[in-house]
C-alpha cells in the first residue's frame, strides 16, 4: 500500500505570501553580489596621486594609458611600482585638469600608447540606482494583491467584519438559558432544519429565510441565537448592525454582501445581526436623501435577503429591541417571516434564571431562589445573573464560604434599589424630615386597599436617592386597574403631603420633584392612553405636534385640536388634585401612626414589610437586632458624634411592569 500523504498541518504550506517573499528576498541578496563583486574589480586597481603619475611617467615606466571623459585615467606600469607597501602594475588617478593638451603631449613624447573613452553607466550602476524604486514597486503590488486575495485586513474597507464561531468555540445551549420557553420552542424548529434540512423539504415547505427576536434589553436575545448554533453545531457569523456603516458611502452595502457570501460558503450555518435597528431604520426618515449610507446598506440587506433561498442553508436571525423603528420592507413575509417576542420572564422563569447562574456558587441551605424569584418582579435575565454575581461578591467580602440568603438580599437591593451610601451625613432637621416624608409614602401606598405591598422603607441613601420607599407586587401583573392607578398616584403624593401636615407648607423641601414627575407621566397616560378618564373619553391623544419632512420643507401637523388638548390638561390636573386630597386626608386621619412609623425609621433607618403592617395595625415592633450592616465593611467611617442621614427620594424604588399596550 502507497504511503499517505503528510497531513496539511505536517506541511509546510507556501502560499502566494510566501513566494512572493522569498522572490524579493532573492532579489535584495543578487543586488548585493553584484555590487560587492564591481567593488571587487575596482579594488585590482590601485589608485596613485598625480605626483607619483609625473614621476613614473618622467622614468618612461608607463606602457598605457586609458582616458574616460578628458579627466579619468586607468594606466599600466612597465614595472612594479610599491604603492602604500603593495606592489602593483595597474593603476588609476583623477586629473586634477580636465581635457590637459600638456599632459597630452608628455603622453605622446614618452610613446606611450593614449586610447579615450566615453564613460558610459554599467547595468550594475544603472540597477542599484534603480532598485529603490524596484523595491517601492514591488510592495505596492504585493500589498495590492493580497488585499485582492483577502490577505490584509487593513485595506478591506468593504469586507465583514462578523466573528466566526466555529466547532472550536465553547458552545451555548438550551440548557444554558431558563425564563424563554416559548422562544426555545420556536427556535427548535430552526435547529432541526439545521440538522436534517431534508425533513422539511420533502413535503414542499419553506423554512422561514430571517428569523426576528424582539424584547427588551437583557432579555436574552443574543444568547438565544447563539445557543441555536451551539444545539445545531453549525458555524455562527456574529455582527452588529453597527459594524456595516462606516463614514465611506457604500462600505455597508459591500459588508452585506460579502457576509452573505461569507454564509454561503459555510453553509448550513446562522449569520446573526444584533441590534439591527442600528441599520434597518425606516427610510426616507432624515434628510440625508437615498444616497444616505444608512439607506444604500438598508437596500443592500433587503436585496440580499430576497436572493438566496433556504435550500441554501443560511439562516438569519437578528435582535432588537427598536422593532416599531424598523422599515416595513424589512419585515415583510419572505424576509423576516417569523417574529419571537423574548419578553420578561415570569416568576417561574426568574427561579430557572436564578438556578442557572448560581449552578457554580456555593449556596447555603438556607437559601430559597423561590422566594428571591418572587421578590424580583420585572427584571431581565441580565438583572437576576448581576444579582448573583453581586452576592458572591459580597460573601466574598464578608469572608463567608457560601452565599447565604441574606447576601442575595443585599445583592437584590443593590442592584433594584441602588448602592448604600452610609459615608453622607445631613443635618438632624434633614434626617427628620425624610423619615415623615417616606413614613408618608408607605402609609398612604398600604392603607389604600389593592396595592402592591411595601417591601422596604429606608431613610439611608442609596443610588441616586437619598432616602426610598419600595413597594412590590405579591406576584406578576400584565395589566392595571383604574383603582390601582389612583391609588398610586395618591402614594406618590404621600411623602409630600407628610411634610406639609407635619413641618408646615413653607417648610417642604425638592425632596418630592422625582414624585411629582412621576405621578404627572402617569395621570398624562391615564388620560391620553388608557382612557381612564370620562371626560376625555375613549380617545387616544397622541403627540401634540409632529414635524414631517415633506420634499425640501419641513411641515408642523398637529394630531389634537387645542380644545381637547385643553381639555385633557384640565383632566390631568383633576387627577392629581384629587390624589393630593385623598393622601392628605389618609394622613390626617393617622396622624399618630406616622409619628410613630417616622420615629421607627430615625431609630432604625430600615423597616420591612412586617414592621410596616404592624405599625399600621397599631401594635408595637419587637426589639432591633443588632445584625451587621450589609457595607459596615466598606464604608469609612462617621467623624465623632455624628450620625448618619438622608433625604426624601422616590416612592418606587423597581417601576411596576408597564401595563398592556403601553
Amino acid at each position: 500500500m502507497a504511503d499517505r500523504p503528510a497531513s496539511p498541518k505536517g506541511k509546510m504550506n507556501w502560499n502566494s505570501a510566501s513566494k512572493n517573499m522569498v522572490f524579493w528576498v532573492l532579489i535584495v541578496l543578487l543586488s548585493v553580489a553584484f555590487y560587492r563583486m564591481t567593488v571587487s574589480r575596482r579594488e585590482q586597481r590601485v589608485e596613485i596621486d598625480y605626483s607619483t603619475f609625473r614621476a613614473e611617467l618622467a622614468q618612461d615606466n608607463i606602457t598605457s594609458v586609458e582616458i574616460t571623459d578628458g579627466k579619468f585615467v586607468k594606466g599600466t606600469f612597465n614595472r612594479q611600482v610599491v604603492v602604500d607597501r603593495r606592489a602593483v602594475e595597474d593603476f588609476s588617478l583623477v586629473l586634477p585638469i580636465q581635457n590637459s593638451e600638456d599632459l597630452l603631449q608628455l603622453l605622446e613624447e614618452q610613446e606611450v600608447t593614449i586610447s579615450g573613452k566615453v564613460q558610459r553607466p554599467s547595468f550594475g550602476t544603472i540597477f542599484l540606482n534603480l532598485l529603490p524604486w524596484i523595491i517601492l514597486i514591488g510592495l505596492w503590488i504585493y500589498f495590492f494583491r493580497q488585499v485582492q486575495q483577502g490577505g490584509n485586513r487593513a485595506f478591506q474597507f468593504g469586507r465583514s467584519k462578523a466573528k466566526l464561531l466555529t466547532g472550536d468555540t465553547p458552545k451555548v445551549s438550551f440548557g444554558d438559558i431558563a425564563g424563554a420557553d416559548e422562544a426555545k420552542v420556536e427556535l427548535q424548529e430552526i435547529i432541526e432544519f439545521l440538522k436534517d434540512p431534508q425533513k422539511f423539504q420533502r413535503l414542499g415547505g419553506r423554512l422561514p429565510k430571517g428569523v426576528l427576536l424582539v424584547g427588551a434589553p437583557g432579555t436574552g436575545k443574543t444568547l438565544l441565537a447563539r445557543a441555536v448554533a451551539g444545539e445545531a453545531g453549525r458555524p455562527f457569523f456574529s455582527m452588529a448592525g453597527s459594524d456595516f456603516v462606516e463614514m465611506f458611502v457604500g462600505v455597508g452595502a459591500s459588508r452585506v454582501r460579502d457576509l452573505f457570501e461569507q454564509g454561503k460558503a459555510h453553509a448550513p450555518c446562522i449569520i446573526f445581526i444584533d441590534e439591527i435597528d442600528a441599520v434597518g431604520r425606516h427610510r426616507g426618515a432624515g434628510l440625508g436623501g437615498g444616497h444616505d449610507e444608512r439607506e444604500q446598506t438598508l437596500n443592500q440587506l433587503l436585496v440580499e435577503m430576497d436572493g438566496f433561498e433556504t435550500h441554501e442553508g443560511v439562516i438569519l436571525i437578528a435582535a432588537t429591541n427598536r422593532p416599531d423603528v424598523l422599515d416595513p420592507a424589512l419585515l415583510r413575509p419572505g424576509r423576516f417571516d417569523r417574529h419571537i417576542v423574548v419578553d420578561m420572564p415570569d416568576i417561574r422563569g426568574r427561579e430557572m434564571i436564578l438556578k442557572v447562574h448560581s449552578r457554580k456558587i456555593p449556596l447555603a441551605d438556607t437559601v430559597s431562589l423561590a422566594t428571591l424569584a418572587k421578590s424580583t418582579p420585572g427584571l431581565a435575565g441580565a438583572d437576576l445573573e448581576n444579582i448573583v454575581n453581586e452576592a458572591a461578591l459580597l460573601a466574598a467580602r464578608r469572608d463567608k464560604q457560601r452565599v447565604g440568603m441574606d447576601d442575595l438580599e443585599d445583592a437584590k437591593d443593590k442592584v433594584m434599589l441602588g448602592v448604600e451610601r452610609r459615608s453622607m451625613v445631613l443635618s438632624d432637621d434633614e434626617r427628620k424630615l425624610t423619615a415623615y416624608h417616606e413614613a408618608g409614602h408607605a402609609i398612604v401606598n398600604t392603607l389604600i386597599p389593592g396595592q402592591d405591598p411595601v417591601h422596604k422603607v429606608t431613610i439611608v441613601p442609596r443610588g441616586q436617592s437619598l432616602g426610598l420607599t419600595s413597594a412590590l407586587p405579591e406576584e406578576d401583573r400584565h395589566n392595571h386597574t383604574r383603582g390601582f392607578m389612583h391609588g398610586k398616584l395618591a402614594a406618590a403624593y404621600g411623602g409630600r403631603v407628610a411634610e406639609e401636615l407635619v413641618f408646615g407648607t413653607d417648610s417642604v423641601t425638592t425632596g418630592a420633584a422625582q414624585d411629582i414627575q412621576q405621578a404627572t407621566e402617569m395621570a398624562r397616560r391615564m388620560v391620553t392612553q388608557f382612557g381612564m378618564s370620562d371626560a376625555v373619553g375613549m380617545v387616544a391623544v397622541g403627540v401634540r405636534e409632529q414635524q414631517i419632512f415633506i420634499g425640501r420643507e419641513i411641515q408642523q401637523r398637529h394630531e389634537v385640536s387645542a380644545k381637547l388638548q385643553e381639555l385633557v390638561d384640565a383632566e390631568i390636573k383633576n387627577f392629581l388634585d384629587n390624589a393630593y386630597s385623598r393622601a392628605k386626608q389618609l394622613l390626617t386621619d393617622n396622624m399618630e401612626m406616622l409619628h410613630k412609623m417616622a420615629n421607627s425609621l430615625l431609630e432604625r433607618e430600615t423597616l420591612d414589610r412586617v414592621d410596616v403592617e404592624l405599625l399600621v395595625a397599631g401594635k408595637e415592633l419587637p426589639p432591633a437586632t443588632k445584625d451587621v450592616l450589609p457595607e459596615a465593611t466598606t464604608s469609612p467611617a462617621l467623624p465623632s458624634g455624628e450620625v448618619e442621614k438622608s433625604r426624601p427620594g422616590s416612592v418606587l424604588g423597581t417601576p411596576s411592569p408597564k401595563p398592556a399596550g403601553a
